[in-house]
């Protein structure tokens, strides 16, 4: 059997190539080509693996009209529900139709104070708004029928270990918000009054979440994003002698988008009210819920009363003291399942100054306060 393939005597020396070597040749030429391009698939599918695998945002809600959020001390004070008084200088805030009844210019400051609370990661991230526990709250320019305001809407700072030590979170949100609103009545209908409010939101998400691994830590996930949106809020009142019927839609139009991630909308909410006055005191009455989603509903009840201290023509002769008190719930079983609400305020001419706590179950050292300003014009 002839085992060679061809043969040649250059100067006198023998020189035999195997068959296999020409094999082996072409084989190698082309396996070149073939391994370019599975290292060119394997690059392809190491990068859509990562993408596959991008941090998911760790924020769960986006339900910022909560009752317990409000800006408004008045507001809080009377059971966290204002739906039909105009006199309150944040009135947009819950109703911006009753801005259709404001015929003064006014500038408003609140903050609010709460005891430090030790608020875990997945508890931030599964509440809508969680702020610093002493945080100027909102701040808002009336300018009779037109309201023009600035709320941080959500500002949260955790670091934190796990409790063996071995792994550790970073989480950094910020949400703020500007408010334009405006109400108006038809002048051949004074009853009935409509507002609308137009909302734009900016904020911020810096996230880091690392294991240990020996001494060092190692990266599991990281995000550092930017959100931008914009809401929108209607609301309407309708007056019958001394009873006022009320109703308000938050966030019912609305988008967030973030840069890096799939836009999102906010949680709607509505909420439907009465409230009559009887001299100088005041009643409401009224509910508020989710919309598309479970109800979550909370039932509000409030009374307040206002001493006349001196009484005028104008604004700047104003004197008045007030007192507030308040209840909400979700169920009424049970006093722990019950906020209570108290508030006052002082008018004096131009300047008012109010104040409120709400504690739930009576426990009295986890009231949260809240502290407002006001100069009108």
């Amino acid at each position: 059997m002839n085992i060679f393939s061809s043969w040649s005597v250059p100067t006198g020396h023998l020189t035999i190539i195997p068959q296999s070597y020409h094999m082996s040749m072409w084989y190698d030429r082309l396996m070149i080509p073939c391994r370019m391009l599975m290292l060119i698939a394997g690059l392809f599918f190491a990068t859509f693996t990562l993408l596959g695998q991008q941090t998911q945002l760790p924020i769960t809600s986006y339900d910022y009209a909560l009752p317990e959020n409000n800006v408004s001390p008045i507001t809080m004070g009377t059971g966290a529900f204002n739906l039909i008084n105009a006199d309150d200088p944040y009135a947009a805030y819950a109703n911006p139709a009753l801005m259709a009844d404001n015929q003064l210019s006014s500038f408003s400051l609140s903050f609010r104070l709460k005891n430090e609370d030790d608020l875990a990661f997945w508890e931030a991230v599964n509440i809508s708004n969680a702020l610093k526990s002493k945080q100027f709250k909102y701040f808002v320019l009336n300018t009779k029928q037109v309201s023009f305001a600035y709320q941080p809407v959500a500002g949260v700072h955790i670091s934190e270990f796990s409790a063996s030590g071995d792994s550790s979170r970073y989480y950094d949100y910020q949400l703020d918000k500007v408010q334009f609103s405006i109400g108006a009545k038809d002048k051949k209908y004074q009853k009935l009054g409509a507002g609308l409010s137009v909302k734009y939101l900016s904020g911020r998400l810096v996230y880091l979440n690392e294991h240990k691994l020996g001494s060092m830590m190692v990266r599991d996930g990281f995000i550092d994003d930017k959100v931008k949106g914009v809401s929108t809020d209607l609301g309407f009142t309708y007056t019958v002698g001394n009873m006022v019927y009320a109703g308000s839609f938050y966030d019912l139009l609305s988008r967030l988008w973030w840069e890096n991630y799939d836009p999102v909308s906010l949680q709607r909410r509505s909420a439907l009210g009465m409230g009559w006055t009887s001299g100088d005191s005041h009643f409401s009455a009224g509910v508020q819920s989710k919309i598309s989603k479970n109800p979550d509903t909370t039932y509000h009840l409030g009374y307040g009363y206002q001493w006349s201290i001196a009484k005028g023509q104008q604004s700047s002769d104003r004197q008045s003291m007030d007192l507030r008190l308040g209840i909400y719930s979700k169920d009424f079983y049970g006093a722990d399942n019950i906020n209570y609400t108290f508030g006052g305020g002082y008018y004096y001419k131009t300047i008012r100054f109010d104040f409120s706590l709400n504690n739930k179950g009576l426990r009295m050292a986890d009231s949260e306060y809240l502290f407002a300003l006001s100069l009108g014009i």
